[in-house]
């Protein structure tokens, strides 16, 4: 017996098992466990049927943020809705046919946004910390285009979320804050590493937009335990501006 089991060993040490038929051993051995599991919950579970659904799903990564999240937002048609824990300068390629792309420049995301905001589009920005200081300095400049109703940016420092909705038919959500570094045009040696998925499916949109509806609308910030923290609640501005488009009405009411 003790020559034996010393053969064996010897066998294992110098002959070791094949790569190939240990990943066989592995695939099986979660085979068997996936058909214990399955058993298992069938049992649990009464039979029913599962709702399927179709949908586009593309797994994006670093520059194809740019590519396929970034310049789609030039092509809405209804709405954008963006939410980010960050909000800085995120430059863009010139639009094809100007000036300053024949120049190769680039221009800033809010040229975009208010071009968007001019077409009618409706602009959300929800983000956590202030914006960088380039970020604010184009805001200011463009302070009498972007406006409410069409353009609008709210905080709320609980927010690190990252997800994009354009027209309420594709939505990004992933890794990418609103910045250069994430969905700009930074070179490959510069950019962030990002990951994110890119879909057209109905549920996830309802989803997502839903809970970011609830967080601009301040429905959240009853409950939050920061709130003494905020230096705006959002809920308060929601009221405020609430009171500001009734009040016309309300007075012409008294004057008749």
């Amino acid at each position: 017996m003790l020559r034996s089991c010393y053969f064996l060993h010897f066998f294992s040490t110098y002959f070791p098992v094949p790569a190939l038929h240990r990943r066989t051993e592995h695939r099986n051995a979660g085979r068997r466990a996936g058909a214990h599991l399955e058993a298992k919950y069938a049992r649990a579970v009464p039979s029913a049927p599962i709702a399927t659904r179709r949908a586009s799903i593309s797994l994006i990564a670093d520059r194809a943020h740019y590519e396929q999240v970034t310049l789609a937002i030039a092509r809405a048609q209804t709405s954008v809705w963006i939410a980010s824990a960050n909000v800085k300068q995120l430059l863009i390629e010139a639009p094809i046919g100007t000036r300053d792309r024949a120049r190769g420049r680039y221009v800033p995301i809010l040229d975009t946004l208010q071009s968007l905001a001019d077409r009618g589009v409706q602009v959300r920005l929800l983000h956590a910390t202030p914006p960088s200081r380039p970020f604010r300095e184009e805001l200011a400049a463009r302070a009498k285009r972007l406006i409410p109703p069409a353009f609008e940016m709210r905080a709320c420092p609980r927010v690190h979320l990252k997800m994009i909705a354009i027209d309420g038919a594709l939505l990004y959500l992933g890794s990418a804050n609103f910045t250069g570094a994430g969905l700009g045009a930074k070179g490959d040696g510069r950019r962030n590493f990002e990951m994110g998925v890119l879909t057209d499916d109905e549920w996830m949109l309802d989803q997502v937009q839903a809970r970011f509806d609830r967080i601009w609308r301040g429905v959240e910030c009853a409950a939050c335990r920061l709130r003494d923290k905020c230096p705006a609640p959002l809920d308060g501005l929601v009221r405020l501006r609430a009171t500001s488009v009734r009040s016309p009405s309300s007075r012409a009411s008294r004057r008749t």
